[in-house]
């Protein structure tokens, strides 16, 4: 099997698992359409893809309006005839407890991480219905499937994510249009220094990790070979089949592995 001719759509694809989807996607012979706000960092991208005899197209977009995502879907018919993938990879964390997450905070985290994802199946899935065929992959968390102590705002919007896609997988089921929910440890990116620049907040901890490469190659696998959910971390698995069977054991056991948090001087 081949997937040169297909393409695939990626938002938050200047950096990070959105970025590493896209090079990793690249070499598979798949066309790549990538949606980001920092059109410097996808145009390096789609050049480097051309330039080592990829396909590439940009469309700087935010993934909480709606017509962004329309936009990107309808690049790929414009540039390559079709569209075949749609990673929905946008979004953002904060750590804190509940009583110390501002709502506007959480307001905007739900807007990027689970209505981008809302509005990227949205654009999708008329085509995907048209072509007879596609597959939706949303880029959840680990936490989406069990939470761990003072991540309960972003862990609230990755189970959203994985709420849909169980969803949509019930709606589609035994036909052409496949829908994958991926579920990625802790995984180096801007993710962390994003919190620093934008809230202060510099977080370390135990527990394992993963490249962006891992979760990358993971999800080319699982576009070869379409699976309901993607562990890219194949360990991790167990953390939701615990959860599912002794939760208050689990609730003691994700203590271990809770995040610190410090206080760090703003960004300029």
């Amino acid at each position: 099997m081949t997937l040169s001719g297909r393409v695939a759509a990626i938002t938050g694809a200047s950096a990070g698992i959105g970025l590493a989807c896209a090079k990793h996607l690249a070499r598979e012979g798949v066309a790549v359409v990538l949606g980001a706000r920092r059109v410097s960092l996808l145009e390096a991208t789609a050049k480097a893809i051309t330039d080592a005899g990829g396909r590439a197209a940009i469309v700087q977009m935010d993934v909480t309006h709606e017509v962004d995502a329309q936009a990107l879907a309808g690049m790929a018919l414009r540039e390559f005839g079709r569209l075949d993938i749609m990673i929905c990879n946008a979004g953002f964390g904060y750590y804190g407890p509940i009583d110390d997450t501002p709502a506007d905070v959480m307001r905007r985290m739900m807007d990027v991480n689970y209505m981008g994802t809302f509005h990227g199946a949205r654009a999708a899935l008329p085509i995907f219905r048209a072509q007879n065929g596609g597959h939706l992959i949303f880029i959840s968390s680990i936490v989406g499937r069990r939470g761990i102590p003072l991540m309960g705002a972003y862990t609230a919007t990755k189970a959203a994510q994985a709420g849909l896609a169980e969803s949509l997988r019930a709606e589609f089921a035994g036909g052409p249009i496949h829908v994958t929910c991926v579920y990625p440890i802790s995984t180096p990116t801007e993710f962390v220094d994003t919190m620093a620049r934008d809230f202060g907040q510099r977080i370390s901890g135990l527990g394992p990790k993963q490249t962006v490469d891992d979760v990358a190659r993971a999800i080319v696998r699982c576009v070869y070979r379409p699976r309901p959910e993607v562990y890219p971390h194949p360990i991790s698995r167990g953390l939701a089949v615990l959860n599912a069977l002794v939760p208050g054991f689990t609730d003691r056991f994700v203590r271990r592995f809770g995040r610190r948090r410090e206080v760090v001087a703003e960004r300029p």
